[in-house]
């Protein structure tokens, strides 16, 4: 691990414990504790989730109710994990139940918890698909959607977000806010650094190259953009990855065959791992050296489940 996590795993959790994911220890499983799901649904009584939406700045208000009934140890983990490329991402759920019946005051705290989490960690973009900060969706058995996202009975593929938007996105935030009937849909992942093949596309010629980037008419998003698909390398060298299959718009034969090419690779890679997301739990990952997806759903009548996603920018 880097200097970094070792100063984190120097400083003792307050109200939360971590531990690795049992099929990829890159993975942080950081579990709040009962008093501290307590403490924290009491400290927001006072603010509705439309307050979070008209007033940005109680977005940090919220975030720092909750680090500081972790002793500030919470923010100071969080931070340095998704700094850390080598983890780079968690999984956050909580013990104890919020002091509230269930339905729609519950997905109210749960939005709340996404809400500190994101802003402890950084800014979430607007949304143009829900056009709040966050966005909330669902999956049913039957979707006529024009991109994967709510089609149940098939995979959606491995990528980044934030390929087609202007805006930075290096962090995306997916809480399951409810499911019923749901069997498979599990959150797929592959870090960058375990993908087989990076090597051979990242010193590819058209590695570099500027790719027209686009999104369907459920985005909200107009305009396109153009960027590579390797953007950029971190601090230490590796590269950072912007890449969809879906919203990729070739300009010719040799764009079309290393977006293929790449593609197929990503989807024949072993080293992916599969997440079961509880209900209110979320997964963060750093955007640009993890790559994530979802495993189809089998089908059911009454399949539904209902997700919340924030993406943004660091800003420490």
């Amino acid at each position: 691990m880097t200097a970094l996590l070792r100063e984190v795993e120097s400083t003792q959790p307050q109200g939360f414990s971590v531990a690795p994911f049992a099929a990829n220890k890159r993975l942080q499983v950081v579990t709040l504790s009962a008093d501290t799901t307590a403490a924290f649904d009491q400290a927001m009584t006072e603010w509705p989730v439309q307050a979070l939406e008209y007033k940005p700045f109680l977005r940090y208000a919220v975030a720092d109710k909750l680090d500081a009934i972790t002793g500030y140890t919470l923010g100071k983990f969080l931070n340095a994990t998704m700094q850390d490329r080598d983890t780079a991402a968690f999984l956050l759920q909580y013990e104890g139940q919020p002091d509230i019946e269930a339905g729609e005051l519950r997905t109210e705290f749960e939005i709340k918890l996404s809400t500190a989490i994101s802003h402890i960690i950084g800014m979430p973009n607007h949304d143009a698909m829900y056009g709040k900060y966050y966005a909330r969706f669902t999956v049913l058995n039957d979707d006529n959607s024009d991109s994967y996202l709510r089609q149940a009975h098939r995979r959606m593929e491995l990528h980044n977000d934030g390929t087609y938007v202007d805006e930075r996105t290096d962090f995306v935030l997916m809480q399951k806010l409810g499911e019923a009937n749901m069997e498979g849909g599990e959150s797929l992942l592959l870090h960058l650094d375990d993908w087989a093949e990076l090597d051979k596309f990242y010193r590819h010629p058209m590695a570099k190259q500027d790719i027209v980037w686009g999104a369907p008419k459920s985005k909200n998003v107009e305009t396109k953009i153009e960027h590579p698909i390797f953007f950029e390398e971190d601090k230490n060298g590796k590269p950072h990855m912007l890449f969809i299959d879906q919203f990729a718009e070739p300009q010719n034969m040799a764009e079309g065959l290393y977006l293929y090419e790449m593609g197929d690779s990503i989807e024949a890679d072993e080293n992916f791992f599969r997440v079961r997301l509880p209900v209110g739990s979320m997964l963060v990952v750093q955007n640009h050296c993890w790559l994530h997806g979802r495993d189809k759903f089998v089908s059911h009548p009454e399949l539904s489940r209902e997700l919340l996603r924030q993406r943004g920018h660091f800003t420490k």
